[in-house]
């Protein structure tokens, strides 16, 4: 849902952001060049070299980049409950959320709509939810399912809340309720059990009368934390009064990151020359929690028109919706971006469809794509349910929906309907959001293959070191057979012991971790800066692609 109030009475997003501006500030935060050395985040001893990600792999010689295309399930994994049907969530099942696989189980954080308002909300609450005319669709609350396989869910009784004469549903107990964006990270790194699970959450102050001075006037974000992921006490709301969308929350070398997106001078964020912007990716970032600076970062942008005059929220160009919805892999992460193919707010808001593009950083912030407008997914591979005898655009939205379960990568994403109703009477009863699944084979972004006609060609690394313990070297790789490995120092240089007649081979045939064979271990390196060359070689079918060079101790 596009953000809140363009009508003074209707609860969606979109509508909202058209008429409000909020004011802050903006501070950039420094990228690594592609020739330095490799950082040690995360697990120092283990690291991930993406083919995507060409700060870890800066240099090639007659090999070229082919991106792939997940697998995308047709059916939703999540629907929302039967429309009028009074549960929480009977107008959508929103994926600005979150899936973790914990404890063997698939759990998922999700937002809902719902038809017709909610008698039972406290007074406090009820509040919140109090101007006149107001429209009978409601955005909130957000809700919890799980899930033995991540596709088959079910939306389990907690028992929290008071919606509509019964506490038989799926939502969580907040403070607010006009919410969405359940953006929720485990972090195995805390102390305190208490706070083992942290989530950030977006609220809309707006439709309280009188205000909440304590809440403020503009939508932000509050911070929560939980022992299960099912009990939430919140925190803190660290930007009152400041526009904060979320698009997605990581932990990544012991920074907290809140992406999402600025828009026109929404989120204290201007074009150049200080005009509007259309939507941008930008982030907050934090070492502690439970207390952020007020700065932020531009973290993605596409180009905004040269025409000063055509730049803006409701400008008829391509802009970020959400900002960056990304996932931590120890060294690097890996972040879709909303492709939004915009169109002017109040006369052409139905025509507003969105894809997805691939991104890629290593510090968590500011990210890349690794081919310039590449489309990852196209919305007419992930259309929303249909409604016969309309057409509706599909919206696709990121989150924190990208994991790593067993042999695959999952991307659960949302898909929004986009009818662009105004009252009951015509096509707003069809908006609806459910969430989507689509996979890769684990780590398989893109690879590396050689350029056409060309019989051989290599990729090298920036420069880094290997695990004290010696460790190992495993390829995600398809014909492996025409691929070795070198070992040079930072000048390039082969290292006698690890190059030439000695180089690395693998005995497997091509898969996900197939593991390199050296004539010595590593010892002998301990302390030393190495780079990765991986050479490929024409030999027929099947054809040498490299996705990804895994390091790991032990």
């Amino acid at each position: 849902m596009e953000n809140q109030e363009m009508h003074p009475h209707r609860l969606t997003r979109r509508d909202w952001m058209k008429r409000t501006a909020a004011i802050g500030a903006a501070s950039t935060l420094s990228s690594q060049t592609a020739s330095a050395k490799l950082p040690a985040v995360g697990h120092a001893n283990n690291r991930l070299l993406l083919a995507i990600d060409d700060q870890s792999f800066p240099y090639r010689k007659n090999v070229g980049l082919y991106l792939s295309k997940p697998t995308v399930r047709p059916e939703a994994v999540l629907k929302p409950s039967p429309f009028k049907s009074g549960a929480v969530d009977d107008m959508a099942a929103h994926f600005y959320g979150t899936v973790l696989h914990d404890g063997g189980k698939f759990r998922m954080w999700y937002y809902a709509c719902y038809w017709g308002q909610n008698p039972d909300w406290p007074p406090r609450m009820k509040q919140q939810v109090s101007k006149p005319n107001l429209l009978p669709l409601f955005q909130g609350p957000l809700c919890y399912a799980e899930s033995d396989d991540g596709i088959e869910w079910t939306k389990p009784n907690l028992g929290q809340v008071l919606f509509k004469g019964s506490r038989a549903n799926n939502a969580l107990a907040l403070p607010h309720t006009v919410v969405s964006g359940a953006i929720v990270i485990k972090d195995d790194e805390e102390p305190d059990p208490a706070r083992r699970y942290k989530m950030t959450y977006q609220f809309f102050p707006n439709f309280s009368e009188p205000l909440i001075e304590e809440y403020g006037r503009l939508p932000s974000v509050a911070l929560a934390v939980s022992p299960d992921g099912l009990k939430w006490t919140v925190i803190g709301i660290p930007f009152r009064n400041q526009f904060v969308e979320p698009s997605s929350f990581l932990k990544h070398d012991g920074k907290y990151v809140i992406h999402y997106q600025a828009a026109g001078n929404l989120g204290g964020y201007y074009a150049e020359g200080g005009t509007p912007s259309g939507r941008t990716g930008v982030a907050r970032v934090t070492t502690d929690f439970a207390n952020w600076p007020d700065v932020l970062s531009e973290t993605f942008a596409l180009a905004e028109p040269e025409d000063r005059s055509r730049r803006g929220l409701s400008g008829d160009y391509d802009q970020v919706h959400l900002g960056v919805g990304a996932a931590g892999f120890g060294n690097v992460c890996v972040g879709l971006y909303g492709l939004w193919h915009n169109a002017e707010f109040e006369k052409s808001f139905g025509k507003i469809s969105c894809d997805f593009g691939l991104l890629v950083s290593n510090d968590g912030v500011k990210f890349r794509e690794p081919v310039k407008g590449y489309r990852f997914l196209r919305r007419d591979d992930s259309l929303v349910t249909p409604v016969p005898g309309h057409d509706f655009n599909t919206i696709l939205c990121q989150a924190n929906g990208i994991l790593n379960v067993g042999d695959e990568t999952c991307i659960y994403h949302g898909r929004w309907r986009n009818a662009d109703g105004k009252s009951e009477d015509d096509n707003l009863k069809y908006y609806s959001g459910e969430v989507a699944l689509a996979t890769i084979p684990r780590d398989r972004w893109g690879a590396f293959g050689l350029d056409p006609d060309a019989q051989s060609g290599s990729i090298t690394s920036a420069p880094m070191e290997l695990p004290a313990s010696g460790g190992k070297i495993l390829l995600n790789a398809d014909g492996t057979r025409s691929i070795r490995v070198e070992l040079l120092d930072e000048n390039f240089q082969p290292l006698p012991d690890f190059s030439g007649t000695n180089a690395g081979v693998t005995d497997a045939d091509g898969g996900l971790d197939c593991p390199i064979r050296w004539p010595k271990n590593f010892t002998s390196l301990q302390g030393r800066s190495v780079r990765v060359k991986v050479e490929l070689t024409q030999a027929g079918d099947p054809q040498p692609r490299l996705y990804a060079v895994s390091v790991r101790a032990g």
